[in-house]
């Protein structure tokens, strides 16, 4: 059994890791943290009464050293960066699911995230932990990063098209659409009910902070520069992303040409999924499964994709760092 701690687990994100580790054989849940909330975790995530019998505490780095093998860091952005050194030193394999750790160059995380990035020794050579491109580099890992929705949604859909060189590796238009809880659990008012319910909004045109890291990851993965126009949404529903992209063809490939790329990028990988048809978000909702398809349109390609941001865009994916970290089959525990 390896003993786990999740770090900041009021948040939705948390909720389902506890869920998925609840019924990951392998896990013992010893700690969960908290800097607002000292109570029962069931107070907080009451759909968790009777389940897990653990209450929510503000434990110090060295006290989740004696509790823990392995701790999930929910905490936002900055506070991870703060508290992850400290997590490493008490010898804690740690996968961070912030956003502290995706890039590599900490200027462009300063020029993002209107940060200074105060761990900047370990950009570049922190494993950034999508496991359907870099699952080879996870193992024996202390420290992953933990890949976004929006990014990962991106990454796996056009990561084997550009591999492939077929199609430009510019110009390429990313619009995606996400459900409130893709916002987290902290109040604002463009997530309240009467604000968001029945309206349908784009935000962050141009700067979103995902921009960077879709082009960082993909260029590593595919070995040339990418640069795209990546345009969120946000849509009135509790879970789920589509993005739909456009990307220009290099040559004459077809569709079926297209598709086969796809799968044989993905063929061997358990919670990619190849659709012919449309895929929707229900498709793959509260489960790991990332659903993609192409079409050829007009000269252009479009390719369709979806995942559950809660699981396969945050807890999802990982856990299933979490079990190539540690040496377990990578579907354990999010089989359902």
């Amino acid at each position: 059994m390896t003993r786990v701690a999740i770090q900041g687990a009021t948040g939705y994100t948390a909720l389902e890791l506890i869920r998925i580790l609840l019924r990951h054989p392998e896990v013992e849940i010893t700690g969960l943290t908290s800097r607002s909330e000292t109570a029962h975790v069931s107070s907080v995530h009451p759909s968790l009464t009777d389940r897990l019998d653990l209450n929510l505490e503000n434990l110090s780095s060295e006290e989740l050293g004696k509790r823990a093998d392995v701790c999930f860091c929910c905490l936002p952005h900055v506070a991870s960066m703060e508290s992850i050194p400290g997590l490493l030193a008490a010898d804690l394999k740690v996968i961070d699911l912030s956003a502290d750790y995706r890039l590599s160059d900490p200027a462009v995380y300063e020029q993002w995230y209107g940060h200074i990035h105060t761990d900047p020794t370990r950009l570049g050579s922190t494993v950034y932990g999508l496991p359907e491109l870099f699952a080879d580099r996870i193992p024996d890992q202390r420290l992953i990063a933990n890949p976004g929705c929006y990014t990962s949604t991106s990454i796996l859909a056009l990561a084997p098209l550009l591999s492939a060189g077929l199609i430009e590796p510019s110009g390429i238009i990313i619009d995606a659409k996400s459900g409130v809880s893709g916002a987290g659990r902290t109040p604002k008012t463009n997530i309240l009910y009467a604000e968001c319910n029945e309206s349908l909004s784009a935000y962050s045109v141009g700067n979103h902070r995902h921009t960077p890291e879709i082009e960082q990851v993909l260029a590593e993965a595919t070995g040339k520069p990418v640069e795209v126009i990546f345009t969120p949404h946000l849509t009135p529903m509790d879970r789920g992303i589509l993005a739909t992209i456009y990307a220009v063809p290099t040559g004459d490939s077809t569709e079926a040409d297209l598709m086969q790329v796809l799968r044989d990028a993905y063929g061997t990988k358990p919670f990619v999924r190849v659709v012919d048809h449309l895929p929707k978000t229900k498709d793959v909702a509260y489960t790991n499964y990332f659903d993609v398809t192409v079409r050829m349109v007009r000269g252009r390609v479009l390719v369709f994709a979806v995942l559950d941001n809660l699981i396969k865009g945050a807890a999802g994916v990982a856990v299933q760092n979490f079990n190539l970290m540690c040496g377990y089959d990578e579907t354990t525990g999010l089989l359902v």
